[in-house]
């Protein structure tokens, strides 16, 4: 074992074994061979090229060299191409903040069997007035940027159940085709994280709509791990025990506070009011506005 699995629990250290392909011996060697592909995209700004950054692309893609290494492409063009996205990006910027406060994302408490992270995300919380879906997909990504820096979550990942309850068609209808590719490129495409089963939970009809015109354009493994449960929650209980679940989702853990992660994430600052103004993205969300077409959408 080398100092870049030092964080890793025996029983994980065999997880990246048998599943990754993740050898000690030639750790380094595989990391080198990532780093060395640099050269080939010099229209991308590789901000950070460290050994343990680099890792994290190569657990995320079972040590493919080429693989990780278009991921770690992405990971930075991503964030060229979106630039306003990652100005203020800091869980005290005020459109992060607010989606936290309100659990986007949530996190439990507790590791599913697997040793995955469970994150929740309870949709009809979005209040439209306050943020925007933009600052939504930014506490994400931040959120899980934190998250990453755990090498047992490197190896073990992330499971994400979405409870659309009560959530509107009025609410539905701000998630145009341009939100929802820009969430698949910075999720699916452009980060370096393990989603072992993403659930849907008392989805409407037009939740289902939606899923339709995005399905295309997910990966083969994402459509697979992608669960519509409807109001059937014990079918979500076979493949997530209720006994780590709040009881939102028929579990035995108790309801759940919203502003947990937030908390964390903020310590002292969680309970200072901010005055916020979701017109500070109308001109990044108004360039998004593209169709929704294949040559538009990244798939890897």
């Amino acid at each position: 074992m080398t100092h870049l699995q030092a964080g890793l629990s025996p029983e994980t250290l065999e997880k990246a074994k048998l599943e990754l392909k993740e050898t000690a011996d030639t750790l380094h060697q595989d990391i080198q061979e990532v780093r060395d592909m640099i050269i080939t995209r010099p229209d991308i700004g590789f901000l950070r090229t460290d050994d343990a950054f680099i890792l994290r692309f190569l657990r995320a893609r079972k040590f493919n060299h080429f693989e990780a290494f278009r991921l770690l492409a992405q990971y930075f063009e991503y964030r060229q191409q979106n630039l306003d996205m990652f100005k203020s990006f800091k869980a005290t910027d005020p459109g992060i903040k607010q989606a936290l406060k309100d659990g986007f994302p949530g996190v439990l408490s507790n590791l599913d069997p697997c040793g995955r992270k469970i994150l929740v995300l309870f949709a009809a919380n979005w209040d439209q007035s306050r943020y925007t879906f933009v600052d939504i997909l930014r506490a994400i990504l931040f959120s899980l940027e934190a998250m990453i820096e755990d090498p047992e979550l490197q190896v073990n990942g992330f499971v994400l159940i979405i409870d659309w309850s009560n959530f509107t068609f009025k609410q539905a209808s701000k998630l145009t085709p341009s939100m929802l590719r820009l969430a698949i490129e910075g999720l699916q495409d452009s980060f370096p994280a393990r989603f072992g089963g993403i659930h849907f939970v008392n989805q409407p009809w037009y939740i289902h709509a939606l899923y339709t015109v995005i399905r295309p354009f997910l990966k083969d493994k994402t459509r697979k791990r992608l669960f519509m449960h409807g109001n059937n929650l014990n079918s979500l209980h076979q493949l997530i025990h209720p006994e780590i679940l709040p009881s939102e989702f028929g579990g035995m853990m108790p309801p759940y506070d919203m502003g947990t992660w937030a908390r964390t994430l903020l310590d002292h600052e969680y309970d200072e009011e901010t005055d916020y103004c979701p017109e500070t993205y109308t001109l990044s969300v108004k360039d998004l506005e593209k169709d929704l077409s294949p040559k538009n959408i990244k798939r890897s």
